[in-house]
């Protein structure tokens, strides 16, 4: 893990940062890792684990609409997922991700294609896409954590 959790969280209490995340192809890992920072009660409100379709609308009203059009691996959809947590929580600040940890995939979505999305309060939402290729499911998903928290990082850190 690149970021420096306690430098996060730290970060996020001075900025008056609250978090949110909505995971699916990491199921919590995020929010986990932030919670191993004694003081982390303080910025992290809620964490949302959707794995399926299902649990995308219902939790975070992520339009079924958008998954029959794109699918669930998809920047419209991590952007759904992002802006979902701000209206589900209390946070001002959240993060998404969708992706295909492995192993399997297709020519149009292979493994290791994760989104991401960030979304901010009185900001646009930004989302991103990283293919970290075929690096095995357990590594995809460390990846994706990873990356996930220095989004975080870099926009408390503005």
């Amino acid at each position: 893990m690149t970021t420096d959790l306690t430098a996060l969280i730290t970060a996020a209490r001075e900025a008056d940062v609250v978090i949110a995340t909505a995971e699916s192809c990491t199921s919590g890992m995020i929010a986990a890792a932030l919670t191993e920072v004694p003081g982390s009660s303080a910025v992290l409100d809620r964490g949302f684990v959707t794995y399926s379709n299902a649990a995308k609308m219902e939790m975070l009203g992520v339009q079924s609409a958008t998954l029959d059009r794109v699918g669930a691996v998809s920047e419209e959809v991590a952007q759904e997922m992002a802006e979902g947590a701000l209206q589900h929580s209390n946070a001002n600040l959240a993060v998404s991700v969708t992706g295909i940890a492995g192993p399997g995939g297709s020519e149009f979505k292979p493994e290791g294609r994760v989104c991401f999305g960030l979304a901010q309060r009185g900001t646009d939402t930004q989302t991103k896409t990283i293919d970290f290729g075929a690096l095995g499911r357990q590594n995809v998903r460390a990846a994706t954590r990873d990356e996930a928290l220095a989004l975080l990082f870099n926009a408390i850190s503005r």
